[in-house]
C-alpha cells in the first residue's frame, strides 16, 4: 500500500504530543501509514464505518494529525482509490498490449481483478461499494467510473477477437461479453467481501470465464 503515497507531506512541523519522542517520518510516510492503516481496519470481516477518530487511535496520533495530511476522510479513500486505479490499470493495459487473442486478454484482465481483490480485502469493500455506503457521493462516482473504464478496456479486446471470428455483429457481442464479465467479476468480489474474505472470488472463476469469453 506504500504506492498510496503520492504527496510529499511531512510530520516535520507537527508540535503535538502525537511524535514527542518517537522517530519522525520522512515526506510522505505518516500519508501512507494512514492509507496503509485505513486499508487494514476495512479488512476486518464486519467492521462497523469507520471513524477518524478510531483511525487516529489505531495509529496513535491525534486527529488533527490526520488532517494535516487529508482534509477529510472522504479524500483517505479517494487515496486508496487512487492506488485501485493505478494498480489494475497498470496491469489490465499491460494485457492489452499484448500481442494474442482478444478473449485470452479480456480472461486475463477479469483475473488481475479478482486476484487484486483477494490479495487486498480492504480494497475490495472499497471497489464493492460496501466500505463506502456512509461516506460521500463522489467515492460511489469514482468506483462506478473504474468498472466503467475495466468495461471499456475488454470491449476493445473483445471487439477485436469477434471480428478474428468474423462475427456479423463484433460491437455488440463486445458490449454484451464485456457487461457480463464486469458482473461476474463484481459478484465474486462481493461474495467474498460477505463471506468475511473465506470464499475466494477465484472459485470457479475459470470454468465462468471459459462460457463467457
Amino acid at each position: 500500500m506504500s504506492d498510496a503515497a503520492t504527496s510529499p507531506d511531512s510530520d516535520t512541523t507537527d508540535p503535538s504530543p502525537d511524535v514527542v519522542g518517537r522517530k519522525r517520518m520522512k515526506p510522505g510516510e505518516r500519508r501512507a501509514q494512514i492509507l496503509q492503516t485505513l486499508a487494514g481496519m476495512l479488512e476486518q470481516p464486519g467492521a462497523e464505518r469507520i471513524t477518524t477518530a478510531a483511525l487516529a487511535a489505531k495509529i496513535e496520533v491525534s486527529e488533527a494529525a490526520l488532517y494535516r495530511h487529508f482534509a477529510s476522510k472522504a479524500q483517505m479513500f479517494e487515496g486508496l482509490i487512487d492506488f485501485i486505479e493505478s494498480s489494475l490499470f497498470t496491469l489490465i493495459n499491460q494485457i492489452a498490449e499484448r500481442e494474442g487473442d482478444g478473449a485470452d486478454k479480456a480472461a486475463r484482465m477479469v483475473k488481475v481483478l479478482l486476484q487484486f481483490g483477494e490479495k487486498n480485502p480492504g480494497m475490495t469493500r472499497v471497489m464493492v461499494g460496501d466500505a463506502l455506503v456512509f461516506e460521500n457521493e463522489r467515492l460511489h462516482q469514482r468506483m462506478n467510473q473504474l468498472f466503467d473504464r475495466i468495461e471499456s478496456s475488454l470491449r476493445q479486446v473483445l471487439r477485436a477477437a469477434a471480428e478474428a471470428r468474423q462475427s456479423p455483429t463484433p460491437t455488440v457481442d463486445a458490449q454484451v461479453r464485456a457487461a457480463a464479465l464486469v458482473a461476474l467479476a463484481l459478484g465474486n468480489l462481493q461474495r467474498y467481501a460477505r463471506s468475511g474474505f473465506k470464499r475466494s472470488p477465484m472459485d470457479h472463476a475459470d470454468a465462468a470465464l471459459a462460457l463467457l469469453v
